[in-house]
């Protein structure tokens, strides 16, 4: 598949438009796919190289993208973190219910996936701000205790103990009241997707078990 050299700060996958709004991320997952594919993704250049986008620059992507073609969601999912930049995400997501409401485009749903600590990133509950303006929330999971997680996602030393504040998101996430809630974790890992989903459904989500991803169609 021919490489994209331009970043790509708005990319099509499925029936979606992803919104690329950071490379960073507090974890570095065995099964991370973005070193594998060398930053890119069926086609798109997902390394921004340091330069994050603005949320003008987001949002005048996402403008001449909605244009192009039918679409069923907008997912703020990149090869990072989109809570590592949480004012931006927030004023982007807000714009594009407003959007929603003017009937701009075909309706559509707007979800964040999303490693599950982005309390931990931001230092407050920002369960409440999302619920404002996200439809769904699917977060990553991926084990069914705090060891299993350590040794699969590799977090930083300041997230290490960070597996019950993604249980917890997920939970708090379930209370607020999302149209959906969804807990993920990886296959082929060496985990039990049983013990995983077990997890999931305790804090009152959806267990979702995603494919490994090796090669690029």
């Amino acid at each position: 598949m021919e490489k994209q050299e331009t970043p790509s700060i708005v990319y099509r996958f499925g029936n979606g438009v992803y919104i690329n709004l950071t490379n960073r991320c507090p974890n570095l997952c065995v099964f991370c796919i973005k070193t594998k594919w060398n930053m890119q993704f069926h086609g798109n250049n997902l390394n921004l190289e340091g330069q994050e986008p603005s949320a003008g620059e987001v949002i005048a992507a996402l403008e001449r993208e909605l244009r192009k073609a039918p679409f069923q969601e907008v997912v703020f999912c990149g090869y990072g973190e989109p809570t590592m930049r949480l004012d931006v995400l927030l004023f982007v997501a807000q714009t594009l219910k407003g959007w929603r409401a003017q009937a701009k485009y075909p309706p559509f749903i707007i979800r964040l996936n999303t490693n599950g600590l982005g309390n931990r990133i931001n230092h407050k509950d920002i369960v409440p701000l999302l619920a404002r303006v996200v439809d769904e929330v699917y977060v990553s999971l991926n084990a069914p205790d705090a060891a299993s997680w350590q040794k699969l996602v590799r977090p930083i030393e300041e997230f290490q103990d960070g597996y019950e504040d993604v249980c917890d998101f997920i939970h708090a996430c379930v209370e607020a009241g999302f149209r959906k809630v969804v807990a993920s974790c990886v296959a082929q890992t060496g985990v039990d997707p049983d013990a995983v989903a077990r997890v999931a459904n305790a804090q009152g989500a959806t267990f979702y078990l995603r494919s490994f991803l090796d090669e690029q169609d």
